[in-house]
């Protein structure tokens, strides 16, 4: 692990996260604010770790805007973004209610007091059970359910779900925090506490390197390899590189089974999510918050 480079990952992504709260306003177009944070993330000298998600309301994940997407930002937005320095990556995510409803202020309240919960008993010694059971109990205290089906994460060079999974809910697992990066992000919901797989979102990975008859494809698929590797990327990016027609050749690799493409996390209809997440850096019994 490059300790250097994670937390530089986390220091640009904490900087910009401050950089742009201020500057998302009801109205805006996703497009414009998704394009101005990943434009940020490289000027400050770092890559995307994967496309910004905007997610609203009841969408609580996944969500990224179109090449042509006139979606304006509105209700209970959800700013998830991540950076890479080398393949070494900082998640974080907040939320920003753009209506002044007193239920979109508390269920952000909610999902960022159950991080600062979680934060406050992280160690090498915790176990993952125990960051869901405070996160849990959290939450509920302020009148709202977690979502069970989504989690926190380790990450490793040029992966962003490295394998272990850090619960929103109690678990009992007496697995605890070893050496290395995780992101602790919390979601509240006056739902259910579930998401299930909506429409899709528009963002892609690459999942079989395998040929393709389709001459533009060809072109595509080399350029995810050679542009992004194993991380997500945006279908707006490649119709930047290769024009309008790209996004036909994107949906034949994904018929083929070559491109998955991650679609919406959602909760019931007229039920909202608020997320709140940050990048930790565990290493020698200390703990470091990258993306504060």
């Amino acid at each position: 692990m490059d300790e250097e480079k994670v937390v530089k990952a986390g220091k640009i992504a904490g900087e910009i996260k401050s950089w742009v709260r201020p500057k998302i306003k009801s109205g805006i177009p996703l497009l414009e604010i998704a394009e101005m944070i990943e434009k940020k993330i490289i000027e400050m000298g770092a890559s995307p770790a994967f496309p910004v998600n905007l997610s609203t309301n009841e969408y609580a994940a996944h969500y990224t805007p179109s090449h042509n997407d006139e979606t304006l930002a509105h209700g209970l937005l959800k700013v998830d973004f991540g950076v890479e320095v080398d393949g070494w990556i900082a998640d974080n995510a907040f939320s920003v209610d753009l209506e002044d409803l007193p239920l979109n202020k508390n269920l952000i309240k909610a999902s960022e007091d159950a991080l600062k919960n979680a934060e406050k008993i992280l160690s090498h010694e915790t176990s993952l059970g125990d960051i869901g059971k405070v996160i849990e109990k959290t939450i509920r205290s302020h009148g709202f359910n977690p979502v069970a089906n989504l989690s926190g994460h380790s990450m490793e060079q040029y992966d962003i779900h490295s394998g272990i999974t850090v619960p929103n809910v109690e678990n009992n697992s007496e697995n605890t925090f070893k050496t290395g990066v995780y992101a602790i992000e919390p979601f509240a919901t006056n739902g259910k506490g579930f998401v299930h797989d909506g429409k899709k979102g528009n963002i892609f990975i690459l999942e079989k390197d395998r040929n393709t008859r389709d001459p533009l494809g060809r072109e595509i698929l080399e350029y995810v390899k050679d542009t992004y590797g194993s991380l997500p990327f945006a279908s707006r990016w490649i119709v930047k590189e290769f024009g309008g027609r790209a996004v036909l050749s994107l949906n034949q690799l994904e018929n083929e089974g070559i491109l998955h493409q991650y679609p919406i996390l959602t909760e019931e209809k007229g039920k909202f999510v608020a997320q709140s997440e940050n990048t930790f850096l565990i290493k020698d019994g200390t703990v470091i918050n990258t993306t504060k």
